[in-house]
């Protein structure tokens, strides 16, 4: 019969596909996503957009923490499903405080932060007790402890509050990348970080789905609100033609082998870069948003810098990720992809036309490397004879 500890760890024979708590989890970001793109939307600047990445970067490392979570223990364990709940309502309460979270609610977005991770570390400690997977869940409470210190700081010193959760931070973000350094207690090794790739490829895979359903629904409330003229109805369908690409762009082909190269890679590179480039494919997807409610809202406005920049930046930013989680997959880059970024780029800097124009362009790039893309895959594999 297993002890204690082992029954709280992830046995051999679990299932790798994610539980219904996960999923669960993942609903909370539903809001949170909605919240940033508001908060983003409602403050078009560049101190607008740097003030939406911090929180959108605190709301980001409650969800991959928790996702390591529930690959290292046993999904059906009642610790778990209960940790698993709290970190729920741990992001809900974050999503709550993000339209005032660098003014009045500023405590409440740290509270709620530091509350998920202190929590999950405590009951993991306690559960272990006496097994030698002990050692890594203390690593791990003790850098979250002392990364606590600045948010909570942070959220009662409103003057302080910005240097202290990026200090906050960049502990969090540094601490699986250097394995947890603890005095006395080492680092964390190579085989304590383990992944189940499977499990972990679906996890982003969920997630993403749900940041592409923030747009989905961003596109259709923007339409509903409008008079559902013909550039309305033609921004609107521009935007959900830009979402099926870049769902077609996550898939194929590094989002389908991410789970054998994680299982191939050391955990502490591959498993904690993933969850980097994701944040930065997800930002994409909120900016994306954002300027998809900009050209439904608006389609014919003419001479609009900030909002054109704000439409091509969105599809700009997700393929500086997808192009750096190829790399981090395949070793490579892909040259169509590294091109649609100077079109972009290029475009953003000369374009002044109707934004459902602009939004066309960057809809046109999209495609253009989608083509491309599986056109590659096609020669290939008729190439290697698969």
């Amino acid at each position: 019969m297993a002890s204690r500890p082992e029954r709280l760890l992830r046995g051999s024979d679990s299932p790798l596909s994610a539980s219904f708590l996960e999923l669960f989890f993942d609903l909370a970001f539903v809001l949170v996503l909605s919240q940033l793109a508001a908060h983003l939307l409602h403050d078009l600047t560049v101190v607008g957009a740097l003030h939406t990445a911090l929180l959108l970067t605190g709301v980001w490392w409650i969800w991959v923490p928790t996702t390591w979570f529930a690959d290292w223990y046993d999904p059906e364990s009642p610790a778990v499903r209960w940790l698993l709940v709290g970190a729920a309502l741990g992001t809900l309460l974050a999503g709550v405080a993000i339209p005032q979270a660098l003014d009045g609610r500023g405590l409440l977005f740290a509270a709620a932060y530091v509350s998920v991770h202190i929590a999950r570390g405590v009951v993991t400690t306690v559960g272990l007790r006496g097994h030698p997977r002990q050692i890594r869940t203390l690593r791990i409470l003790c850098w979250f402890s002392a990364s606590a210190v600045p948010w909570l700081a942070g959220g009662l010193l409103p003057q302080w509050r910005v240097p202290l959760w990026l200090l906050a931070l960049a502990l969090d973000l540094t601490g699986p990348r250097l394995g947890w350094p603890t005095p006395g207690m080492g680092r964390t090794r190579r085989e304590e970080l383990h992944l189940a790739g499977e499990h972990f490829a679906e996890r982003y895979q969920q997630i993403m789905i749900i940041a592409l359903g923030e747009l989905v629904l961003v596109a259709g409330l923007s339409y509903a609100g409008t008079d559902l003229h013909f550039p309305q109805t033609v921004a609107f369908l521009l935007v959900f033609a830009l979402a099926v690409l870049i769902g077609l762009l996550y898939v194929t082909p590094a989002g389908q082998r991410l789970g054998p190269a994680i299982e191939r890679a050391d955990p502490a590179q591959l498993g904690v870069i993933t969850g980097y480039l994701h944040l930065v494919m997800v930002a994409g997807l909120v900016v994306t948003a954002v300027g998809a409610e900009l050209s439904i809202a608006h389609p014919l406005r003419t001479g609009d810098t900030t909002a054109v920049v704000v439409i091509l930046s969105g599809p700009t930013l997700f393929l500086v990720g997808r192009i750096l989680f190829s790399a981090a997959i395949h070793r490579r880059l892909s040259w169509p992809r590294v091109a649609a970024l100077f079109v972009l780029a290029g475009a953003a800097a000369v374009l002044r036309l109707p934004l459902v124009v602009v939004s066309a362009v960057a809809v046109t790039v999209v495609l253009v490397v989608v083509v491309l893309d599986h056109a590659g895959i096609r020669s290939y594999r008729h190439r290697s004879g698969a």
